[in-house]
């Protein structure tokens, strides 16, 4: 198990969403906190929630994960703030709303670089100091399109998917070592954040239209509270859990992708088509 009580972790896209919440839980068990985002305004605020919370030590850090030179940045001075630090979450994200044909190559890069570059760059910043501590943890960020790969989502789960295949691989690599180092990989349902009502639209998606009904869909499909996806992260750090599925929506889709690789489209299509979604776990 890693010890979550007491430790020291350092968390990207901390501003909101899950990262927020994840931010808090972490606090209310007493884990100081290396918070990184671009939004130093959320940034602020969350550190003021926590300071209510108790007096463990949070430190901001303004840091834009599509680019190496700010992550080396931000693990540098994470880790001499926080010189136990033992835990790294890659949370921070963005999505991107069109079909390939909808979406150009700058667009495309820029979401790899968030999305799964990133995550590359910070676990490559952090495995060092990680590597000396007693007990250490990385959390990668999946998505449920790290599972299964919907149309009008090429960039999306292509970064998704090259998460979960850079994570399991790197996950092994740590094992075969004996590596004090435990990786978890995060594959999140429909969770009730910001990141689709942020979404940047393809430079070609002429049909504002379609952005909406996205929004709908999502919106209708998005029934875990981002609370409720922290504290399932929280546990499967707690007991070692190499893979995090949250939300009934989550377990759902992995199940049918198992049992139906090749044809699990035709059934999730008309699911999402009609808006109707499994229930997710009551939060």
């Amino acid at each position: 198990m890693t010890s979550v009580r007491g430790a020291a972790a350092a968390l990207t896209g901390a501003a909101s969403g899950i990262g927020r919440a994840l931010a808090l839980e972490l606090a209310e068990r007493n884990c100081e906190l290396a918070l990184g985002d671009r939004d130093e305004a959320g940034l602020l605020a969350v550190a003021a929630e926590i300071a209510k919370i108790g007096p463990q030590k949070v430190t901001t850090h303004i840091v834009d994960v599509s680019k190496p030179d700010q992550i080396r940045d931000f693990a540098q001075k994470a880790i001499s703030s926080h010189p136990g630090l033992n835990i790294l979450i890659n949370n921070a994200g963005v999505a991107l709303i069109g079909g390939f044909h909808e979406i150009d190559q700058e667009q495309m890069d820029w979401l790899m670089n968030v999305n799964f570059w990133g995550v590359v760059h910070a676990t490559r910043a952090f495995l060092p100091h990680l590597a000396q501590q007693r007990e250490a943890h990385i959390v990668n960020v999946s998505s449920i399109f790290g599972i299964i790969a919907p149309p009008g989502q090429t960039a999306y789960a292509a970064a998704k998917f090259a998460v979960r295949g850079f994570s399991e691989s790197l996950r092994h690599e740590l094992e075969a070592a004996g590596s004090p180092i435990k990786l978890s990989l995060v594959h999140p349902g429909g969770v009730v954040t910001n990141i689709a009502r942020n979404a940047c639209s393809g430079a070609a998606l002429a049909d504002n239209s379609r952005r909406t009904e996205a929004l709908k869909r999502f919106d209708g499909a998005a029934r875990t509270t981002p609370k409720a996806a922290a504290q399932r992260i929280v546990e499967g750090i707690e007991h070692n859990h190499p893979r995090i599925l949250i939300g009934f929506d989550a377990q759902f889709v992995d199940n049918l992708q198992r049992l139906q690789p090749e044809t699990y489209w035709k059934q999730l299509a008309n699911i999402f088509n009609e808006r109707k979604v499994p229930e997710t776990e009551k939060s």
